[in-house]
């Protein structure tokens, strides 16, 4: 279906042996599907990795020596919200449809390659306001995808009606692509059927248009015996047949590039991984209204790094729909499962993203017309046994009132002070079964990177360490005068992931060249550096080096992750490749937020970047790091560190 991304573009031996030298078992590239750059002859002002330019970007970052691709969500987004994390669970993005493959002329072979004609997709690529395809254009990208789908059904049933062979062939392909996925697939296709009927409002917002079983509580009964609104459900599949056969090709489609792109990835020796959000679309809350908790919203609590907390909105599972009265799986469960089957399927591990949200959930009341109020004055769902503010919580509580302490703000990680090995148990139920179908798919517990950040309360420690996953060490978030903060280096343990910056941080370049030009941090930080990175006798000579020059800051910054113990690195695309723009500000609500991509001519760029320190040099931060490993192990392996300080071509530290 699309063409093979490079024949076996192996990265320097020399970067992989400094790699193995220093511990690390997976080097991670993070990057979301937005993201990728896409030819210009293609682009219709949005990433994706499926198309010709994301598979060669895919091949380059293989050279460079990464051996994983982390990947945000991947569900469909409307087109007011283009955040990821607030995407289908389920249901794949039509806006990643590589479209020149359904021409034909994107390496197609099959039967899809002329369900889009040619000059269809070249007018909606002239017509693309994206520039230099730095930035996604999320609005005009998602019409345009959806115009470009309109045109393939149309296509596909008009070749279908006339007999075409290849029509008919890609016709059962699709039935049994719909039998197969059914349980998700035909409420997701009515949900979006409804949603244009409503004019793409919120589920919450729709009108009352039964009174017995309105168009927003369709699936509210799903489960029940009798279930109210089966024939109205079977009542509105063939009223809106056309729109759902559409939204099934759609995903027919869309599901099968990413497969082949999978494979292809597994060719070049990378390893895919795929998201875990914590939260669940309008789509999903709509389908699976029936296992949420009433009343109650999932957010973010105060916290080091955001003071005010953030009222995120998202469902809460509901604790009693778990586990059936027997024990076997609830309808909660029988959800995890099949979410995170489907993704294992499709991915080679996955990164769970907020596992608080898993684990022990901050919550909020949703009545409360004030969110932020709400979410600052929330709660933990299984740590409140006594709270006069959230009395109907008790009933949830793991954790009594002697196993806390209320000296602390109950948002505080030592709220809960002490555990039994059963209650620990009780939290981990749902963090269990994502660790447990991932091993079952033969993953361990390195490809399961799991999104710790400011915030480790003991109930969550506890899940984790159970199952011997780490967290996120986010070095650029370091406390430099606290030898104890979660965000240095040298705290870091084996199991951990460590990294610069996230897609949620400004990258490392910008802020180094803040720190450079106000002066006192950049001096700060270089002490910190040299004390990692070099001997004694040679740190204050190091350090001023550093202070007054934000590319050799940023390199040492780079070489203290690689020197930790944590055995797992991940790099955010922008960190690797230079950029100065933040992708997301992280509870900000922003038109520039989830647009950066990759830049076009990053092939010819980047080298020259690398060459002046404008880019991540990964010769140079290896070297810098090998060498911080002492005198002994230098002279040990002076030949791999000389080699690697000449194929740096600039400022190895030496």
């Amino acid at each position: 279906m699309t063409q093979n991304i490079a024949s076996n573009p192996l990265p320097d031996p020399a970067i992989t042996e400094g790699l193995r030298l220093l511990g690390k078992r997976r080097l991670a590239l993070a990057i979301h599907d937005r993201c990728f750059p896409g030819l210009s002859a293609e682009d219709v002002g949005r990433g994706s990795p499926y198309s010709r330019g994301a598979r060669q970007f895919v091949a380059f970052v293989r050279s460079l020596g990464f051996d994983t691709i982390q990947l945000g969500p991947m569900g469909q987004t409307p087109r007011d919200d283009p955040s990821p994390y607030n995407g289908t669970v389920f249901s794949r993005n039509v806006l990643n449809l590589d479209l020149a493959s359904l021409t034909g002329e994107g390496g197609s072979s099959d039967v899809s390659g002329g369900l889009l004609h040619a000059d269809t997709l070249e007018r909606l690529v002239g017509e693309c306001p994206c520039d230099d395809g730095a930035r996604s254009v999320h609005g005009y990208a998602f019409d345009a995808c959806h115009m470009a789908l309109d045109a393939i059904h149309q296509n596909f049933k008009a070749a279908r009606a006339r007999g075409d062979p290849g029509a008919l062939k890609l016709d059962a392909e699709l039935d049994h692509f719909a039998g197969r996925n059914g349980d998700w697939l035909a409420p997701d296709a009515l949900y979006h059927a409804l949603s244009g009927h409503h004019g793409e409002r919120h589920h919450r917002h729709w009108p009352v248009t039964d009174a017995v079983c309105p168009d927003a509580a369709l699936y509210r009964h799903i489960g029940q015996r009798p279930d109210p609104c089966t024939s109205r459900r079977s009542a509105l599949f063939d009223t809106y047949r056309d729109e759902l056969e559409r939204y099934r090709l759609g995903q027919f489609l869309v599901h099968r590039q990413h497969a082949a792109f999978h494979a292809e990835t597994k060719g070049l020796g990378l390893r895919l991984y795929g998201d875990l959000q914590v939260g669940l679309s309008a789509c999903d809350e709509w389908s699976r209204g029936g296992m949420h908790l009433s009343g109650y919203r999932m957010g973010a609590p105060p916290s080091r790094t955001n003071r005010d907390g953030q009222p995120w909105g998202y469902g809460v599972y509901d604790p009693d729909q778990c586990l059936d009265g027997d024990g076997a799986p609830g309808p909660v469960l029988r959800f995890m499962l099949a979410r995170i089957e489907k993704m294992l399927g499709e991915f080679d591990g996955l990164r769970i993203d907020h596992p608080h949200g898993l684990v022990c959930p901050w919550v909020y009341r949703g009545d409360d017309p004030d969110p932020s109020h709400a979410v600052q004055h929330g709660a933990r769902l299984f740590s409140s046994p006594h709270l006069a503010d959230h009395p109907d919580l008790g009933r949830f509580a793991i954790a009594g009132v002697e196993q806390l302490n209320q000296a602390v703000p109950r948002y505080a990680d030592e709220w809960v002070r002490w555990l039994r090995p059963d209650q620990v148990g009780r939290y981990a139920l749902l963090l269990d079964t994502v660790v447990s179908v991932v091993r079952e798919h033969g993953g361990s517990s390195e490809d399961i990177p799991c999104e710790v950040l400011s915030t480790l309360p003991y109930p969550v420690a506890s899940a984790i360490r159970r199952q011997g996953l780490g967290r996120f060490r986010v070095t650029q978030k370091a406390d430099l005068f606290n030898r104890d903060d979660v965000y240095r280096s040298e705290n870091a343990e084996a199991r951990d992931w460590i990294m610069v910056g996230t897609h949620d941080t400004p990258p490392i370049w910008h802020l180094a060249r803040e720190w450079v030009e106000e002066g006192e941090r950049a001096r700060q930080e270089a002490d910190y550096l040299a004390a990692r990175l070099v001997p004694a006798g040679e740190r204050e000579a190091f350090a001023r080096e550093l202070a007054g020059n934000r590319n050799k800051l940023v390199h040492a910054k780079l070489a203290d992750v690689f020197a930790s113990p944590a055995e797992q690195v991940m790099v955010f695309f922008a960190d690797l490749l230079g950029q100065e723009q933040t992708y997301n500000r992280a509870g900000f609500v922003d038109l520039e937020n989830w647009t950066l991509r990759v830049p076009r001519d990053y092939a010819t760029s980047f080298p020259r970047a690398v060459a002046r320190g404008d880019a991540l040099n990964l010769h140079c931060v290896l070297a810098l790091a090998l060498r911080a490993r002492g005198d002994d192990f230098a002279r040990l392996h002076g030949d791999l560190i000389g080699r690697l300080r000449e194929q740096s071509g600039w400022w190895c530290g030496e």
